[in-house]
């Protein structure tokens, strides 16, 4: 599996819950060849509401299997050929 992380350093440690999908749509292809494409974003405990993101996340018609994680101790299921992670700052769509 890749993984493509975009928290730096600092953000590994706040940014640790997540929402996570499976993007259908990118599945099986490109980076995805062979398995599915998963899709996290990381927020920290100050960056408004998780459930805001959440809802989101669930709107999107390529996201399924939505849900709320602790990425330090998530895996994604072994049909999982890319994992990206995203920073989902004050600044994202959700939270305005």
């Amino acid at each position: 599996m890749k993984t493509v992380d975009d928290r730096n350093e600092s953000q590994k440690i706040t940014h640790k819950w997540a929402i996570v999908a499976k993007d259908k749509y990118m599945s099986g292809w490109g980076g995805a060849t062979g398995g599915a494409s998963r899709v996290a974003w990381a927020i920290d405990g100050s960056t408004g509401d998780a459930q805001k993101l959440l809802r989101w996340v669930s709107a999107r018609s390529e996201m399924v299997n939505v849900n709320h994680v602790n990425l330090d101790t998530y895996r994604a299921p072994r049909s999982t050929s890319h994992f990206h992670i995203y920073v989902a700052d004050a600044s994202h769509p959700a939270f305005n």
